[in-house]
């Protein structure tokens, strides 16, 4: 993998470093009209990077992006072409993920030719479906674009994109009028206006919602809108494999858009549903698609902690019970076990401090204690108030014996929202030809070193509408045939599902495969957390190595070949990728800045306000997970 990095002060010079798997290490020094913005104080990301992809996609990594998928259960909806002795699906575009940015990028480009929407479980089954704090968007008289962008930018620490921000900022009211145009439903006032909600780093009341469930209602209309569109295919139970392969189930198309979110699996607890396994990041950073910001892992402040729940759950979560944002914003008070409040110690915006700020004094008090979680008491408000804003939550709550209108809430941080991802410009374009990404999987700029609270359903909005018209006159102006594509890909090595192999031996495998996962996880939780340090990032990085080769090894010591493929496979794959990208990425930033905080580097340093970039590398001497199916050897 490659990661630039300040080759020091005075010239527009970049050290890259070339590094993939047991292979070889190369330093290059890179100077590059595409940089010399970003060395300015005000630097432009979106600017820097708008002109590196452009550089970029005329030059060796320019791909076509195609894609493959392995179907995981019957779809009777779907459309088949059949060529030769399989089958082979044909579409103007294709969409990855089924959640807000996916949806809306397919409601606009299904006006001008077919749509596939591919999502690897059941269509709402997205992070936009567990969003509940709600959408931030200037619709108050009193508010403004700037103290928007403002608060954007001071949330990031200051490394976000000034142009991107200005962009969401602006556009982000339109979106939400017309999510509400479609039918979405929001709260509304006693007067008759939307009720805006404050969440904690807002300095205006700006938070669309739906009581607690937000997200749910956004997917509802926009699912609803979606199977009404004669012109958009939804498969689900499709799980994408990599980009620019051929079959299992192949998706060709002129034009793909990835929104498939992020990859809060790589952690033991998080928010994020169990799709959330980074598959997007990992089939495009194998498409040798250019990687940002992925040291900026946002663990949310309070997810339910179960050890404190009056009765326990039967059975350990498959993902962490998110308490919103907005508890706070409502005047939630933060208590350690001893009763009390510590938010005031740590920064004197108190329980409104950012995300990043309130985790690690969560963290703090857990260490200081020895303590499983610390309470979130929201009970001194009016208990109609707490019902009608937090239903969902108090549903929850109650179902383990907790009536938060009288009791506090026990809360723990967890994995939530990746900062870093696929690097794009201000269209959600990527250096891969063809190729666009929006939502979670995507790094903007937006968000620089943390995200503000409600902004990334806005940012997913504005980037899928923004990367509809690039693609439509990518998908006209495209010379290539689907037949002429599909008959270069004949020489691709084609994946297949593992039928040869005994059950009980596919059996074995995913015992162990769910073994490592657990041990993957593990490791990025303690290594790589939310206090980090240069010899606890080592540590990860050398047992991930180890992990990584220990798994593969297993594998195809029982008989699995490089090109078989299975859900349980390929996500494990997909989560090693991921996983060490992290881990790169947070290894070559010295410094501490919004989500990412090391003790060998505690203070925010302003010649390194800096994007960590991993550009795209050779395969030569990789593992397995970092090359795409159609790459492997033949046997």
């Amino acid at each position: 993998m490659t990661t630039v990095l300040p080759a020091g002060s005075g010239k527009l010079g970049y050290r890259v470093t070339v590094s993939e798997g047991q292979g070889c290490r190369q330093t290059y020094s890179v100077t590059s009209a595409a940089f010399s913005r970003c060395l300015k104080k005000n630097f432009s990301w979106s600017g820097c990077m708008s002109k590196l992809l452009q550089k970029q996609r005329c030059g060796s990594f320019t791909q076509s992006a195609l894609l493959q998928t392995r179907k995981s259960k019957p779809h009777t909806n779907a459309i088949n072409l059949s060529l030769g002795n399989r089958t082979t699906r044909f579409f103007d575009f294709a969409v990855i993920g089924s959640g807000v940015a996916g949806l809306r990028y397919a409601l606009e480009v299904a006006k001008h030719g077919s749509v596939a929407v591919i999502t690897k479980a059941e269509p709402h089954e997205s992070n936009t479906n567990y969003a509940q704090g709600g959408v931030s968007a200037v619709l108050c008289p009193s508010d403004s674009v700037e103290s928007h962008m403002r608060d954007t930018i001071v949330a990031g620490a200051h490394l976000c994109d000034e142009e991107t921000v200005r962009v969401v900022c602006t556009e982000g009211p339109d979106r939400i009028r017309e999510l509400i145009a479609m039918g979405a439903s929001f709260d509304h006032g006693e007067d008759g206006n939307l009720h805006l909600a404050r969440e904690g780093g807002h300095s205006h009341h700006r938070i669309v919602h739906a009581a607690d469930m937000t997200g749910r209602e956004i997917e509802r209309a926009l699912l609803e809108a979606v199977i009404n569109d004669p012109n958009i295919h939804v498969f689900e139970h499709h799980f994408g494999i990599d980009l620019l392969t051929s079959q299992v189930v192949r998706f060709i198309s002129k034009v793909t858009l990835l929104a498939s979110g992020g990859a809060g699996h790589i952690y033991p607890s998080t928010t994020n549903p169990l799709v959330a396994t980074g598959d997007g990041i990992a089939m495009a950073h194998r498409a040798q698609a250019v990687i940002s910001n992925m040291e900026f892992v946002q663990f949310h402040p309070t997810a339910l902690a179960d050890e404190g729940l009056p009765i326990k759950p039967p059975k350990r979560r498959e993902n962490a019970f998110l308490i919103t944002e907005a508890v706070r914003g409502d005047g939630g008070i933060l208590y350690n076990l001893g009763m009390e409040r510590f938010m005031p110690l740590y920064d004197e915006r108190e329980e409104l401090a950012p995300r990043d700020v309130v985790a690690r004094s969560i963290d703090d008090q857990l260490k200081k204690g020895n303590d499983k979680y610390v309470l979130l008491d929201i009970s001194h408000k009016p208990r109609e108030e707490i019902l009608s804003h937090f239903p969902n939550i108090a549903a929850e709550c109650l179902k383990y014996g907790l009536d938060i209108t009288q009791d506090p809430i026990p809360v723990v941080p967890a994995a939530h929202y990746m900062c870093g991802g696929v690097r794009a410009g201000l269209q959600g374009e990527t250096n891969v030809k063809g190729l666009y990404v929006a939502g979670e999987v995507a790094c903007t700029g937006l968000h620089g070193a943390n995200r503000l609270a409600s902004n990334s359903l806005l940012e997913a909005l504005v980037f899928a509408r923004r990367a509809v018209q690039p693609s439509i006159d990518d998908m006209i102006s495209s010379p290539e045939t689907f037949h002429m594509i599909d008959e270069a890909s004949d020489s691709w090595a084609r994946p297949v599902v593992p039928s040869a192999l005994k059950s009980s031996v596919v059996s074995d495998i995913l015992r162990t495969t769910a073994r490592v996962r657990r041990e993957l996880q593990s490791i990025m939780w303690e290594y790589v957390g939310i206090v980090r340090s240069t010899t606890r990032l080592e540590t990860a990085e050398r047992r991930i190595k180890e992990l990584e080769v220990e798994w593969e090894t297993y594998l195809f010591e029982r008989g699995w070949e490089p090109t078989m493929v299975g859900l349980e496979a390929c996500e494990m794959r997909n989560v090693f990728c991921c996983a060490k990208l992290v881990v790169s990425s947070a290894l070559a930033r010295h410094e501490s800045r919004g989500l990412h905080y090391t003790v060998d580097f505690p203070h925010l340093e302003e010649s390194k306000r800096l994007p960590t970039i991993i550009f795209p590398c050779s395969s030569v001497n990789s593992t397995w997970s970092s090359r795409q199916l159609q790459k492997q050897p033949i046997c």
